[in-house]
This record gives C-alpha cells, sequence and structure tokens, in this order.
C-alpha cells in the first residue's frame, strides 16, 4: 500500500487548509491512510509525524498493519491529543465534522482545556478532505476493487439463470450471499436487494419472504467487498417471457446506461454526466420514475466520491471510481435498473463489471 504517497496527499491539503495535523476518525479513511483494520482508533498526522492511537486490544496488530506509523496506546482518557499535539507544536487541528460526533467532540474540548499549558490547541472543522482524496484510485486499490467486482459478477451470473417461480426473495439473497462467500468475498458491502414485481418499484427495497412469480421483473442489487474494497453490481430479470411493457421499459434504462457509459469524459461534472442518461429517459416519457442520481463513487466505503448525480459539482477525473445505475421505477408496475462500476482511464469511461445483461428485442 502506498501509504507514504497518501500522507503526502493528505499533507498537501493540510498545507492549504493552514492546518498543522489532522485528527482522523473515520474507520474508512484511517483503513487508507495506514492499512489499520481494527474497529477503534485514531490517527494524529502533523507536518512531520503520524501515529496511531488505539487502546491495548489492537496494539500488536496496529504494529503489524501501520508500519509507517507510531503506535501509541490509548485508555478511557483523552489526554492523548494535547500530548501530541504539543509534540507536534501543532495548534490548529483539523478533525472530520461530519464523522465525529457532538459527545466526543465535546469531550476532546474538555481534553484540551484541562491539557497542563496546552489551552491554545484549537479543534478546526472540516467536512470529506480526505474522501475527496479518495476518490482518485491507486493502481492497487483498482486491484482489489476488480476482485470484489469479479466475484460479483460471477455469483449473479451463476444464480440469476436458476430463479423460478416459489422461490423467496430471500432465498435468492441468501444463494447470492453463499456463492460470493464460495469464491473470496469477505463481506457483503451491503445488504443484497432483491425486488420482485411491485417490490422492484421500491429503489431499496430489503429481500423479504415475497414469492417470486411467473411474468415478473426482479431488481437484484448486489456486491462483495473483498479486502475492504466494495462491489456494487445491478441487474434486472425476467421471470418467464418478458412483456411489452418491460421490453420498453427495460430498452430504455440501458439505452441510458450506455449513452452515459459511452459519453462521459473527463473534466465533466457529476451533473453533466447525469444529464445524459436523465435526458434519454425523460425523453422516453419516463423522466418522473427516475427519482435518485445517476452513480456514486465507490471505493472502501459503497457510496463515496465523486458524487454523480443533480446539481453534483464534483468533476470527473483519471482514476476516478463511479457507478451509472439509471433506473425507472413505476408503483403500480415494478422496476428496472441497470448498474455498472466504470473507471475514468485516458479521459474516458472503462467498464469493471461484466455480469450479463437480458438481451431484449423491442
Amino acid at each position: 500500500m502506498s501509504t507514504i504517497k497518501r500522507l503526502a496527499r493528505l499533507r498537501e491539503a493540510l498545507e492549504e487548509l493552514e492546518l498543522d495535523a489532522f485528527l482522523v476518525s473515520s474507520p474508512e479513511n484511517r483503513r487508507y491512510l495506514s492499512g489499520f483494520t481494527g474497529s477503534a482508533g485514531y490517527l494524529f498526522i502533523s507536518r512531520t509525524d503520524a501515529v496511531l492511537a488505539t487502546d491495548f486490544r489492537y496494539i500488536e496488530q496496529a504494529g503489524k498493519q501501520s508500519p509507517e506509523f507510531r503506535i501509541e496506546r490509548t485508555g478511557a482518557s483523552l489526554s492523548w491529543l494535547p500530548e501530541m499535539a504539543s509534540t507536534a507544536s501543532a495548534r490548529r487541528v483539523g478533525f472530520e465534522a461530519e464523522v465525529m460526533t457532538v459527545g466526543r467532540h465535546t469531550a476532546f474540548l474538555k481534553a484540551v482545556t484541562e491539557a497542563d499549558g496546552y489551552d491554545s490547541l484549537t479543534l478546526v472543522e472540516t467536512s470529506d478532505m480526505i474522501d475527496k482524496i479518495r476518490a482518485t484510485k491507486y493502481e492497487e486499490e483498482l486491484v482489489l476493487l476488480t476482485r470484489a467486482i469479479e466475484i460479483t459478477d460471477r455469483s449473479l451470473d451463476e444464480i440469476g439463470p436458476a430463479i423460478v417461480p416459489g422461490m423467496t426473495e430471500a432465498q435468492v439473497a441468501w444463494d447470492l450471499e453463499k456463492s460470493m462467500r464460495e469464491q473470496g468475498a469477505e463481506a457483503m458491502a451491503f445488504d443484497i436487494i432483491v425486488g420482485a414485481g411491485l417490490n422492484g418499484a421500491l429503489p431499496h427495497h430489503r429481500a423479504d419472504d415475497t414469492v417470486i412469480r411467473d411474468g415478473q421483473p426482479i431488481v437484484i442489487d448486489m456486491g462483495a467487498a473483498y479486502e475492504g474494497y466494495c462491489a456494487d453490481l445491478t441487474r434486472t430479470i425476467f421471470v418467464g417471457e418478458p412483456d411489452d411493457t418491460f421490453k420498453k421499459v427495460y430498452s430504455t434504462v440501458l439505452r441510458a446506461q450506455l449513452a452515459a457509459q459511452e459519453q462521459v469524459r473527463a473534466g465533466m461534472t457529476g451533473e453533466e454526466t447525469d444529464a445524459i442518461s436523465r435526458d434519454v429517459i425523460v425523453e422516453a416519457g419516463y423522466g418522473d420514475a427516475f427519482g435518485h442520481s445517476l452513480g456514486h463513487g465507490v471505493g472502501l466505503a459503497v457510496h463515496e466520491y465523486p458524487r454523480v448525480g443533480p446539481r453534483a459539482s464534483d468533476v470527473l477525473a483519471d482514476g476516478m471510481v463511479f457507478t451509472i445505475e439509471p433506473g425507472i421505477y413505476l408503483p403500480d408496475w415494478g422496476g428496472v435498473r441497470i448498474e455498472d462500476v466504470v473507471v475514468m482511464e485516458s479521459g474516458r469511461a472503462r467498464v469493471l463489471s461484466k455480469a450479463a445483461k437480458m438481451d431484449v428485442d423491442l
């Protein structure tokens, strides 16, 4: 893992914000910068030092996973923060405002004010600073992402054709999870979505005891996690012979997805990319039935930067990984969503997801 390069990028951001150090509490950001996978701990990163502060349970693990960091054992007291700041001569310490709770922030402030001779430390609120750095992936990250995606693709291609009337959504979800686990997934990136019939009109429906019937569309959204990195894949299948409504809706969503994949370019914003797919769906008369964003970044979190949707100002650049997932949802019928993960390379999108899509002739 390119820890030194990642720390260098963070320190460049500290310079820009005139911060002396940064306190990292997000599990994903902690792992990204240090390699540490434990469930508790903080990173304290200054211009010249990198410290991983954790409790006794993780000291040995931290030493093995984070060789570029100095490991400090913490206890119930938070006095370690002003002590580290004092050692680093840090007066302005940034923190992740979107992650740290009000209670924890209050506790840190109390520790600072009670510290002997170090009452001039200021905790500075920042928003999504490291998350934006994570948006551009290193080659080793792409290797892990690709592996997670391959596991997910193969599982859906294995289980999808075996779905028959009489099975429940929960049965399908379990078969998919079992298949991903058997192929090397360390976990599910999120709860598997299986939405049969009318449930497909609910974009985030969770698999339940609904019985799958002949003549129904089924929306399946799934993803394996592999060494911390997440896949995200959606396919819509049809049990039985597709009817005209399904053919029309499915072909519209597929055209919308392919248009964005073919036309997106580095330098475009998330809003501009979203508009490519959205225009196709609007022109087909389904504009009100596409209510979510076109996509989102994928990496150590299943939803991260860049944002790809209406009013998304994030500029897409080479190395960014994100989803393209248009959908149409009709409450009295069901839904169709098709989702691939893509990476920007040489200014264009390369599709990483390979799971089969339906071949629907109008």
